[in-house]
């Protein structure tokens, strides 16, 4: 039926429909009753999925990608011309950048959520703050988020936000890293693009272990364009902007892999990138994540994306014999 209203909610723009989404799961949520309801029909609860992550309980391993949230007014008019789909990659390209209300606002709206599901923090640094101010921007936004989230997230990886990705250096990424390490007390991790060489890629976990990083989301959205099935027409037709989707999948599991390699379990990882099917997000686990996420799977796969993500990882981990998803994490890394 979700093929159905995909195809319907392709005849409206991008922006639209992301912002009716967004509209509708705060609505369900809002009412006691219709939230229970929603509960029963799209939550996991089986013991086999719950963990225990850099301190955090997590029910599942499945969570929202940053950026479906921004914290944008619901009841402003989404403005178009940033968010493009790309069906035949089963591919979004977005170039919205940090568009919220700032991280004041953001924790007002946290101040009143229940606490049922672990929340992180995605931080990045002002489009309008210069590069040598970048360690006090993420501060500031780290001690009004902090206290609030579970986690915080330090996102230098955003290719929309100029200047960002290059604070990926890690004589750029060690002073933010540790000024948001002495401002909260919740478990700091770091999210890098795909686009990232191998050495850097080793640089930012060899920094992220020294400074007792939590762990590394891995990975954000890429500027590459390269074999899509979408025509190049097209494609130049949009521009600029991270891509996401199917197309990372590939560097998004070599990044984890490299990752899982470099740091043993000494670090938690979370994968990030063209999470489609309980089969992509097990050889993610398998490979050494220990928390998946989606964005454009959950686009493209409707509201039962995650429930059946969940549940496929559950029936994988009893057909291997596995007796918790710890018992996974990695396994094919020990070989």
């Amino acid at each position: 039926m979700y093929r159905y209203l995909l195809r319907l909610m392709f005849l409206l723009p991008p922006e639209r429909a992301h912002h009716l989404a967004f509209l509708a799961m705060r609505w369900s949520t809002r009412f006691g009753p219709l939230r229970a309801l929603v509960a029963k029909v799209l939550v996991t609860d089986d013991p086999i999925l719950r963990n225990t992550v850099f301190g955090v309980q997590f029910p599942t391993p499945v969570g929202l990608a940053a950026g479906f949230d921004k914290d944008r007014d619901c009841s402003d008019s989404p403005r178009t011309g940033r968010l493009f789909r790309l069906p035949e990659d089963r591919a979004i390209v977005n170039r919205m950048g940090f568009n919220n209300h700032g991280a004041g606002e953001a924790a007002n709206r946290l101040r009143q959520r229940r606490r049922t599901v672990p929340i992180g923090a995605n931080i990045g640094k002002t489009k309008v703050v210069p590069a040598e101010q970048a360690a006090e921007d993420y501060t500031e936004s780290a001690r009004l988020l902090g206290p609030l989230a579970d986690f915080v997230v330090v996102n230098v990886s955003s290719p929309n936000t100029p200047g960002l990705r290059d604070l990926q250096a890690v004589e750029s990424l060690r002073p933010i890293l540790a000024a948001v390490l002495d401002t909260v007390t919740v478990p700091v991790l770091v999210k890098i693009a795909p686009d990232l060489s191998d050495e850097d890629v080793d640089a930012v976990a060899d920094l992220a272990l020294e400074l007792g990083l939590a762990g590394i989301v891995a990975t954000n959205t890429t500027i590459r364009r390269d074999g899509l099935n979408t025509p190049q027409s097209r494609v130049e037709e949009i521009g600029a902007g991270g891509l996401s989707g199917a197309p990372v999948a590939e560097r998004s599991l070599e990044v984890l892999r490299r990752l899982r390699t470099r740091v043993g379990d000494r670090l938690t990882l979370v994968s990030v990138g063209g999470i489609e099917t309980p089969e992509q997000a097990f050889e993610r686990i398998l490979a050494g994540a220990s928390l998946v996420q989606g964005y454009t799977g959950f686009i493209y796969g409707g509201p039962f994306w995650a429930r059946r993500i969940n549940r496929g990882i559950a029936r994988k981990l009893r057909a291997h014999g596995y007796r918790s998803i710890a018992d996974a994490v990695g396994a094919t890394a020990r070989v």
